[in-house]
């Protein structure tokens, strides 16, 4: 029987809305029970997911900056690649179980179900990260945090190029946008080099030639790391079920590494015992560092990689200040050098912020959603599960989402544990800090963690 003229008419002309606002759920539109749904009601969806993207960046970067301020453990003769390895221990207990805690593990499953694929390339990820994380221990070792900080963060560029080469990203974003991005670009590099100038007239030439590599090569494989990033998005996967995925190739590649570094496993384990002492401090940075990842992995959803990965970088900033405040890595240095790193700190600061100020068009957002019908169609993948996840919201109201189970409550409790055990054998490492900044800092770091959750738990639901 043919469908009735008017609600036909009605049903073409809300699909037409639809690209217009530039929505991401396609399907609340499409669908003959939402065909009441009002085009501004979209626009208003997707403004408060951008700017809740926006804040989940600046959040971000406060946590992934204060993750590095463990790293000044190399200084006292401790193994860069050891530090790395029980980071990333400390990284895989967090990444089980705080998406455990905020969403449960029956969301991991929904995701595995409707997306086998992305487990793959979430382990992908997981593997560059650990070899570029293992990069950045080097490069502070060898020139700093603050130093090392900004260089490594050259990452927006990279991930600004496979943004646009590969998920429609800034396609027919306009003039004002392009023009953003490429000044952003041009200010980021400009910075990057003020940095490497002062880094030179500083450090030993050897130093400063292994530093500055490391930190440039750290930076090129974590922007080729969201390429997984923005697929699994794109393809509606939750952000918590990715990190989960995501830890198992950082810690396999790690170990590898490090059984590599070490010369077996006897000697990595003499290592690891050597430094008993600080594993709880070790440990508990890579559990800041996945408190930032969480914000800079819905911040790459919502706003893309384009956007979110220099919103994320204003880490430098976080990262200069713990170097300055907190380790007084300058002290009876010259005033010069201090105004060539905070000028270029804040002028690749200032590229990050132009970069993520010029926002998703409408137009651009449909470009979007053509590279998510791509990936949907190239997978497989349920199209209501890819629009769903792409407005934020639950595919089909699964049952059971968000129920705590006997597993969830276990890995919670194992990570627990296993800090508070490492806790009562830590002691303070003999490192010249100043607590009272440390606790400004880390006071601040609260705020945003309140903040960003905040925004992140009424407008998404941790989805």
């Amino acid at each position: 029987m043919e469908r009735d003229p008017d609600r036909r008419s009605i049903l073409d002309s809300c699909r037409g809305a639809c690209c217009r606002t530039g929505g991401a759920a396609l399907d609340q539109l499409t669908s003959s029970r939402q065909v009441g749904v009002e085009p501004a009601a979209q626009a208003s969806r997707l403004r408060a997911l951008q700017l809740m993207g926006i804040l989940s960046g600046f959040s971000a970067g406060a946590w992934l900056g204060a993750a590095e301020a463990p790293t000044k453990l190399v200084k006292i003769g401790i193994s860069p690649v050891i530090v790395s390895l029980l980071m990333v221990i400390g990284v895989f207990l967090a990444r089980w179980s705080v998406p455990a805690l905020l969403r449960g593990t029956q969301q991991m499953r929904t995701d595995v179900r409707n997306a086998p694929h992305l487990v793959v390339w979430g382990v992908l990820a997981g593997c560059l990260w650990a070899v570029a994380n293992t990069m950045t221990i080097f490069a502070i070792r060898d020139v700093g945090l603050s130093i090392a900080f900004p260089l490594w963060n050259v990452n927006s560029l990279i991930g600004i190029l496979w943004g646009f080469v590969l998920f429609n990203e800034l396609r027919d974003a306009g003039r004002r946008s392009w023009g953003g991005i490429l000044i952003g670009a041009v200010l980021m590099f400009g910075g990057a080099l003020l940095l490497a100038r002062a880094s030179s007239a500083q450090t030993s030439g050897r130093d400063w030639v292994h530093g500055i590599a490391a930190a440039l090569a750290a930076g090129v494989l974590w922007g080729t790391m969201y390429i997984p990033y923005r697929k699994a998005y794109l393809t509606g996967m939750n952000p918590l079920s990715f990190v989960a995925f995501f830890t198992i190739g950082e810690l396999a590649m790690m170990s590898l590494l490090a059984l590599v570094y070490s010369g077996g496993a006897l000697p990595l384990w003499h290592e690891i015992a050597g430094a008993k002492d600080v594993l709880f401090w070790l440990m508990l940075g890579g559990f800041v560092w996945v408190i930032g990842d969480i914000f800079q992995q819905y911040a790459a959803k919502y706003v893309g990689i384009s956007r979110g990965i220099p919103l994320s970088n204003t880490n430098q900033l976080w990262g200069l200040a713990w170097g300055i405040l907190v380790f007084s890595e300058f002290r009876g240095r010259g005033a010069s050098l201090y105004v060539e790193v905070v000028m270029g700190s804040l002028i690749m600061a200032g590229g990050a912020a132009l970069i993520a100020s010029c926002s998703v068009s409408r137009r651009e957002h449909a470009r979007w959603q053509e590279a998510a019908a791509r990936e949907s169609e190239r997978y497989g993948i349920d199209r209501h599960y890819v629009e769903a996840g792409l407005s934020g919201r639950e595919i089909n109201a699964t049952k059971g989402l968000g129920r705590r189970r006997w597993l969830d409550w276990t890995l919670v409790s194992i990570a627990t544990a296993t800090f508070v055990v490492l806790a009562l054998v830590a002691r303070i490492p003999e490192l010249d800090f100043n607590r009272t900044a440390a606790i400004v800092l880390c006071a601040a770091l609260l705020l945003a963690l309140f903040i960003g959750g905040t925004a992140l738990w009424k407008t998404t639901r941790f989805s």
